[in-house]
């Protein structure tokens, strides 16, 4: 079992600091009981220190302090404090019975190592937490730059692209009504892509039109052969999202939902209440006819990883399939 660089160091820390007593004591006072039940009462005391560094550290620090609840954190140090004590005179008077435990110079005594230990927690949290985030904030930039060109290919690949300009070549040729719209919404969601995502988050609502005219284009080249449920409730939102973060599903549900599939559908539902936001895409599929596309997005394991990169905890993501349907559901807390 590999044990962290980190966990090492605790542990070396703690043991020093617990060895020092027995250490730094002279050989023949080893065999004074008395100095033996003295040394047991630090060591005893030091273990509390520890665990007053970890609960300081790991739940007052970041329940109250980073949440400016300043008077609750002061006043349950106050308290500990004196749970402190009270512990130290039950130790001291179970361990050192025929002397007599002083409150008010323990008290005095014991102020500076309870400072001390409550300063080194703070210290090493925020120092710990820094260090966290920075680490977090390398890997966002980095995953951004490794999948900035994934996402060009993925989300107007040249496989969609050759297929629309096709499209729109037959409605030319036809003098179709619907070439102008085709070439706006092209435009469209070319220049979202291209200009309107330099931004660490977009509106939801623009990406919700992102998502509209790409299946528009589709739809409009699938025509009958697919049924195609769109429902996007985004327009009146205030919520914010990073950019290109629905699109593989979509794309991959137009992928692999469509071909050799009896009557292929695909559903797809948009809507933000409260700050989540609530997002589905279910189609029809045939697990037999799989096919792989090196050109067709980033996959779904890397939007996984992305999604765990920028929201963490915040987000809810379920992937679903049987003999001929697959389904995804996320949620992602928005604000």
């Amino acid at each position: 079992m590999k044990i962290k660089r980190s966990t090492l160091i605790h542990i070396i820390v703690w043991a020093i600091l617990l060895l020092l007593p027995y250490i730094f004591t002279p050989h023949e006072a080893n065999k004074d009981p008395e100095q033996n039940t003295k040394r047991l009462f630090i060591t005893i005391t030091t273990l509390s220190w520890m665990g007053l560094f970890y609960l300081n550290a790991s739940v007052l620090i970041p329940k109250f302090l980073y949440n400016k609840k300043y008077i609750i954190y002061f006043a349950l140090l106050v308290l500990l404090y004196g749970i402190v004590l009270a512990m130290f005179a039950f130790i001291f008077n179970i361990l050192l019975s025929h002397e007599q435990f002083k409150l008010q110079e323990a008290a005095g005594w014991n102020v500076l190592p309870f400072l001390f230990t409550i300063m080194i927690s703070a210290t090493y949290k925020t120092i710990y937490d820094k260090i966290q985030a920075d680490a977090l904030a390398d890997e966002k930039q980095k995953e951004n730059l490794k999948t900035e060109l994934s996402f060009l290919r993925s989300q107007i690949s040249p496989h969609f692209l050759f297929n629309v300009l096709n499209n729109l070549i037959s409605l030319i040729r036809f003098k179709s009504n619907e070439a102008e719209p085709t070439v706006l919404k092209l435009s469209s969601l070319i220049q979202y892509m291209l200009y309107e995502t330099d931004e660490g988050k977009v509106m939801l609502a623009d990406e919700a039109r992102y998502l509209q005219c790409y299946i528009d284009l589709q739809q409009q080249r699938f025509g009958s052969k697919i049924k195609i449920t769109v429902s996007m409730q985004a327009d009146d939102s205030t919520d914010a999202i990073e950019p290109m973060l629905l699109i593989p599903f979509v794309e991959n549900a137009f992928k692999h939902g469509v071909g050799l599939i009896d009557k292929p559908e695909i559903n797809i539902e948009l809507y933000s209440k409260a700050g989540t936001l609530y997002f589905f895409v279910r189609n029809k599929y045939n697990p037999t006819n799989i096919v792989k596309d090196k050109t067709s997005g980033i996959g779904l394991a890397n939007v996984k990883r992305r999604l765990e990169l920028l929201y963490g905890k915040e987000h809810e993501l379920t992937i679903e399939k049987d003999e001929n349907l697959y389904s995804i559901s996320l949620q992602i807390k928005l604000k």
